[in-house]
């Protein structure tokens, strides 16, 4: 389209276009148009108030609906010419509608503004991907139970520090990303509500004298009820700004659940096998097997973060209302909900396809003195000691273990008792890893019953 059918949408403003720097720096098309679905829904429902208040014809309004799922169609199909002249989606729209269906598209601009237009087609996308996020965390916490259900009860190191702590069970350690993720979802649950009120109807910045129904719109679109101020209607762009925190939290948990696959699945660990469909080989050794997955969603996870900074920045010097800063929030929001979705469908699918090697997870538990503290116990239960004194035993104990290169069960009751004489042949009941975890019992704790007990509840949830 000509420069001056792009200057006559602008009601003859501008005797000539602008230059090429100009419209490059202004237009934003390029990104705004995967908002087209959001846009025409957005004007199909203004328009259908539009007629119901008598501001336009129920005809002109059937022509403007009519034509605008036309313009849809093309958009859809591959069909539609997009103009960097026209500068963003909504313009585009307007003048292709305008093309479609004459003089009646002239129509459909009254009673709002780009201000108002761009914000409720912002906000609608970003909701679309707060449900996206909601399917997609579902479906990992769903991989995840699955994974604890079947080794509820097989044995592993737990760490602190990267070192071994006690043991726990697979499941435990699965729960606990379970947890995690299941806080994600509810950020995303939350912060859809607290989005979901509409903008439409609040025009440039102060509302309009048309007798629009805001109400009548809003209900159309999805949304709870209208924003309240007119102003912050158009200014605001916490919804973006909290949908790229929620992103970044989740985003995080992504990140330390790829980096344990990463070291789990190392030769050194062997916890984990990872399916073929997510690893890579490498191009000159062929004994590799690459996480190459897990290593991008690591990876990835910085441009999410990214992006919460970048928009932080736009936002955080602009006075009331709009501003054309604000076109800056949808690159970084598009590009971070596209990195968030693909980490959580990648994560997805290597726990459902992730092999726990139960032996090695086994061995690993029963090394390292992962039942000092159990040993500990024991000493403060039985015995009565005060828990430093135990304490101290246990290292004594530990120590000798090192000495000797074995673990705290090879040693003797002998070898026990020459460090604390009242310990009892009974002490070798604590010592075993099975016999650690079945132990502890408390809400939320590692033993299998726990872990079971868990898993029923989040399959009932999620059912």
């Amino acid at each position: 389209m000509s420069d001056k059918s792009s200057n006559q949408m602008w009601g003859g403003r501008f005797a000539a276009g602008p230059d090429a720097i100009m419209e490059a720096i202004n237009a934003s098309i390029g990104f705004d148009k995967r908002m087209a679905a959001q846009d025409i829904a957005g004007s199909r429902a203004h328009a259908a108030m539009l007629a119901a208040q008598d501001i336009v014809t129920p005809s002109d309004a059937e022509a403007m609906r009519e034509g605008l799922l036309t313009v849809l169609s093309e958009i859809e199909t591959g069909e539609f010419a997009f103009s960097t002249a026209l500068e963003d989606i909504h313009m585009n729209v307007e003048a292709r509608l305008k093309e479609v269906i004459g003089d009646p598209a002239g129509r459909l601009h009254t009673g709002r503004s780009r201000n108002d237009q761009v914000a409720t087609d912002f906000r609608l996308w970003v909701r679309d991907q707060l449900d996206a996020a909601a399917s997609g965390l579902t479906a990992l916490i769903g991989a995840l139970v699955a994974q604890a259900d079947a080794g509820a009860d097989w044995v592993m190191p737990g760490f602190t520090h990267l070192q071994t702590a006690q043991p726990v069970t697979w499941g435990h350690h699965m729960m606990a990303y379970v947890e995690m993720f299941a806080r994600d979802l509810s950020r995303v649950q939350d912060a859809r509500r607290r989005m979901n009120e509409s903008p439409l109807g609040a025009a440039a910045l102060a509302g309009t004298s048309f007798p629009i129904d805001r109400d009548m719109t809003a209900q159309a679109l999805g949304f709870d009820r209208p924003m309240a101020n007119s102003l912050d209607a158009v200014s605001d762009r916490d919804f973006a700004l909290e949908f790229l925190s929620v992103a970044s939290i989740s985003a995080m948990h992504l990140s330390r659940m790829a980096e344990e696959l990463v070291i789990w699945s190392s030769a050194q660990f062997r916890f984990v096998t990872l399916s073929d469909r997510f690893s890579t080989g490498s191009s000159i050794m062929p004994q590799k097997k690459n996480p190459d997955a897990a290593e991008l969603i690591r990876a990835k996870i910085g441009r999410i973060f990214g992006a919460n900074v970048a928009l932080m920045m736009v936002m955080k010097g602009l006075p009331l209302a709009y501003s054309k800063d604000m076109q800056e929030d949808k690159e970084q929001v598009f590009d971070a909900a596209d990195n968030w979705m693909l980490a959580l469908a990648a994560m997805e699918g290597m726990v459902k396809d992730m092999s726990a090697n139960r032996a090695n997870l086994e061995a690993a538990a029963s090394a390292g003195f992962s039942t000092a503290t159990d040993l500990a116990d024991w000493l403060v239960r039985t015995l009565d000691l005060p828990f430093r004194d135990a304490h101290h035993v246990t290292g004594s104990l530990v120590a000798m273990a090192e000495r000797k290169g074995c673990d705290l069960p090879d040693l003797s009751l002998e070898d026990m008792q020459s460090v604390h004489a009242e310990i009892t042949s009974d002490v070798f009941e604590v010592l075993g890893v099975h016999n650690s975890v079945a132990s502890r019992t408390s809400y939320g704790g590692t033993a299998p019953v726990r872990v079971r007990e868990q898993v029923a509840r989040w399959k009932e949830i999620l059912e």
